[in-house]
């Protein structure tokens, strides 16, 4: 059977909200991808309800795309406590922390959310953007961490 990695991490240990390098392809031809862990709340503690996620989803693909070049994917996890990135090129946890904090401040400000239309989305009466931003105010004011296991910042919390 297949490891997977998210599996094999100890969800008792880490300490949420948190950006971890979860793995790094390499190509045969040399290109190389990079999977992150961009977790919003304590794993088995809490979870966002399907409405924030949906939104949240939308928003990080938007926006993480105007902080950070190579990104391939932003996609939520089933458990609901945050979302894997996927994105070309190896990049630093602290490039990543300090792009999903731009991210989520502009989250805060914004009034609407892309592409939430029959035609855009697949569940598009799924959403919440006040719950969106209720969810990065807490992630904001907690601080995101660049290691899973201790509280360690690229920059000082507000």
């Amino acid at each position: 059977m297949a490891q997977v990695e998210s599996f094999l991490l100890d969800h008792n240990k880490v300490i949420a909200p948190y950006v971890r390098l979860a793995g790094t392809e390499q190509h045969t031809k040399g290109a190389s991808l990079q999977k992150y862990d961009l977790r919003f709340l304590q794993p088995n503690k809490d979870a966002m309800p399907t409405s924030a996620v949906h939104t949240l989803e939308h928003l990080l693909a938007t926006y993480m795309r105007d902080e950070i070049e190579g990104i391939v994917d932003i996609s939520p996890m089933g458990c609901r406590t945050g979302f894997y990135m996927i994105i070309w090129d190896e990049h630093d946890p602290a490039d990543i922390a300090r792009a999903l904090k731009a991210t989520l401040e502009k989250v805060i400000e914004t009034e609407t959310v892309p592409a939430v239309s029959a035609l855009e989305c697949g569940n598009y009466r799924d959403h919440s953007l006040f719950a969106a931003k209720e969810y990065s105010k807490q992630v904001l004011d907690a601080g995101i961490s660049i290691d899973a296991f201790e509280r360690k910042f690229a920059e000082p919390v507000n």
